[in-house]
């Protein structure tokens, strides 16, 4: 059935509940400052809150990267991630949630054992699926920004990529949406690379790809 177009609903996005960062921004020491994040649980809470009592209901509700501030190894992280499970289990049962992985979640520099453990977490860390005649797609784009320690996975993820793109193509879908952590450019499509967004190279092969497609959205 979700193959089909049926009209318009919508969905939520956010990004970067990232508990731990408050405190560890406000005393200058993001490695190490994160032992606090009471008030991130704070407004947590608040969004699903929001959330629950939309009506009519969102179709899913989408996370997109940073879910916590503790980098892979760190000490607070385990707390962190159940402390926002625990205020997420309270989202209406009948809005899925969708996560999508961030720098934070598996690293500047992913490897195979931090995607592994964010996997076992949160669920795998790209996949596709519809809703409504839409074709959604879920990137890994830390396997863009750094594959170093694991250009296999990336390779895969790119291999799979052209799949989902090609399975879009024969379901002849009106719309792709792509949802990834860190966006192909924050301003204009040539804007020099940074730590906010994708490199120069990597970022116009994505476009290119992205544009023969049809895709024109990208959260």
């Amino acid at each position: 059935d979700e193959y089909q177009w049926k009209g318009p609903f919508y969905f939520i996005q956010g990004a970067d509940p990232q508990f731990g960062l408050m405190k560890a921004w406000a005393i200058g020491d993001i490695n190490n400052g994160d032992d606090e994040w009471g008030e991130e649980i704070k407004l947590a809470e608040q969004a699903v809150q929001a959330i629950n009592k939309l009506n009519p209901k969102p179709k899913f509700f989408v996370l997109c990267g940073d879910l916590i501030h503790g980098m892979p190894g760190t000490q607070w992280r385990k707390d962190q991630e159940q402390d926002l499970k625990n205020v997420l289990k309270n989202t209406d049962q009948d809005i899925p949630l969708v996560f999508v992985s961030g720098n934070h979640d598996i690293g500047n520099t992913p490897t195979k054992e931090t995607i592994d453990n964010y996997c076992k977490n949160w669920g795998d860390d790209y996949f596709s699926f519809w809703v409504g005649g839409v074709f959604f797609l879920v990137l890994n784009s830390q396997l863009y920004f750094d594959s170093s320690k694991c250009p296999d996975l990336k390779q895969v993820q790119d291999v799979w990529l052209n799949e989902q793109l090609a399975v879009a193509e024969k379901h002849k879908c009106k719309h792709i949406i792509v949802f990834q952590h860190i966006p192909l450019f924050l301003r204009k499509p040539d804007e020099d690379h940074d730590y906010f967004n994708l490199e120069k190279s990597v970022r116009q092969e994505i476009m290119e790809k992205f544009h023969k497609a049809g895709i024109f959205s990208s959260f």
